[in-house]
């Protein structure tokens, strides 16, 4: 199984060592899909990054065509920026945790935040202000959570277990209300990859990781709409049929009962076929529709991926997600095989991204298994270090257990003349009471 180290082990990515899947098969389509949208997406992050926040003017006389050093963050050639890593975040949860799991995927979202995880360079150099927004709000719900159960460290409370997680009704969806940057798109690929066997699924999983971070519906149907093109495109389906303004009504089944916006259903109407692309109006902004707009172009009117990539950076501005987003869906229509193999050769961490795609094709939901997301795993211990440091689980072992106050019946103690503070909740008790030993 591939591992992924410790925050606090300060594990750059290439030097994770890589442990490909045994039943993983070569050369099969699908599996050359699922691996050319990951290696995709960071080779089109890769190419954008150099020149990131360039106008189109500048690049219409300076033009990119291939990856190339320095630029706005001073970075070598093939490494990425912020988008690829939230990617690698979120496969790793989806990998290690055997599904989707929220919380698990804010906290690694956190520890690239925080500690550089899963970063090119080692520290987080490059984020957007909703993604800031949403992980430091995230934090400070973490540090209210640890005082409330007196823990000590971080990785406590990031190790806890999910029936505690959700035993103190704790909210993953930190986002600021109209948040509508293109933060979520930009790394949505796992999600789609990992769930394409139940194509519903995998819409709906694609809108909840957005809720995350991003939180205004216009950004959810984003993700929801480009998660099912990359399904379709994994599955094989033509680039016409991906690219008609029908897919959305003859696909209406995998979106369920919720329609999309009306500013995706635009789009989905074919907004994006613009000939004259920039001339059009076409803008690698970051508002998430006009990025989405921006990466459909792209493959519209591109007749491979080098062409589209190139076609979706040179539009300028934001040109990293741009290109990033294009490459989720372009690698899984046109395949690993098509990317041009010098820019892989230039990607960092090149064996680490292809392993994690082939993880999430073997790894992936299945219908005839017990997914986590459907229902969570039994946790029968805590980490050992989370047991070392609560000493009263023997007390309350011998001694019966009381029970956890509700938020209402804390706000009566308060009150009360006879009791100044709340009692302390023992962690122990809490697993007692739940029935985790």
């Amino acid at each position: 199984m591939l591992k992924f180290p410790s925050p606090y082990q300060k594990v750059l990515p290439h030097d994770i060592p890589v442990i490909y899947p045994q039943d993983y098969t070569k050369n099969t389509t699908i599996g050359n899909r699922i691996v050319g949208s990951i290696v995709g997406l960071a080779v089109g992050d890769a190419l954008g990054a150099s020149v990131e926040f360039r106008s189109h003017q500048y690049l219409s006389a300076y033009p990119i065509f291939g990856m190339m050093s320095g630029g706005t963050w001073g970075l070598e050639a093939g490494q990425w920026t912020d988008d690829t890593s939230m990617a690698l975040c979120l496969a790793a949860s989806l990998i290690t945790e055997k599904g989707y799991d929220a919380y698990d995927q804010m906290v690694r979202y956190k520890w690239w935040y925080k500690y550089g995880y899963l970063s090119s360079t080692g520290h987080c150099f490059d984020i957007g202000n909703g993604t800031r927004d949403a992980l430091d709000e995230f934090y400070a719900r973490q540090n209210h959570l640890k005082k409330k159960l007196n823990l000590q460290h971080d990785l406590d409370v990031d190790q806890l277990p999910r029936r505690i997680i959700r035993e103190m009704r704790f909210n993953v969806n930190c986002s600021k209300p109209e948040t509508l940057g293109n933060g979520a798109l930009m790394r949505l690929a796992p999600v789609p990859l990992f769930f394409y066997r139940k194509p519903s699924l995998a819409v709906e999983l694609s809108g909840q990781s957005a809720c995350l971070t991003h939180g205004d519906d216009i950004a959810i149907d984003a993700c929801r709409y480009y998660g099912a093109l990359i399904v379709a495109a994994i599955i094989g389906e033509s680039k016409e049929n991906i690219l008609s303004e029908q897919f959305y009504h003859t696909h209406r089944t995998w979106f369920g009962i919720k329609p999309l916006h009306s500013d995706i259903i635009y789009i989905a109407n074919g907004s994006f076929k613009q000939p004259g692309g920039y001339k059009d109006g076409i803008r690698g902004k970051g508002h998430v529709v006009m990025s989405l707009e921006a990466a459909l172009w792209a493959f519209w009117k591109g007749k491979s991926f080098r062409d589209g990539v190139l076609n979706a950076v040179n539009l300028g501005d934001d040109t990293d997600t741009t290109a990033a987003i294009y490459g989720q869906l372009a690698g899984a229509y046109y395949t690993y095989q098509k990317i041009p193999q010098n820019w892989i050769n230039q990607l960092y961490a090149n064996s680490l991204i292809i392993c994690i795609g082939q993880w999430l094709q073997v790894s992936g939901y299945r219908e005839t298994q017990k997914s986590k997301h459907k229902k969570a795993q039994r946790v029968k211990s805590l980490p050992p270090n989370l047991l070392k440091q609560h000493t009263h689980v023997n007390k309350i072992l011998s001694g019966g257990i009381q029970h956890l106050p509700t938020e209402k019946k804390h706000k009566k103690r308060h009150r009360s003349k006879h009791v100044k503070s709340p009692p302390v909740i023992d962690l122990a008790e809490i697993l007692l009471k739940n029935e985790l030993f």
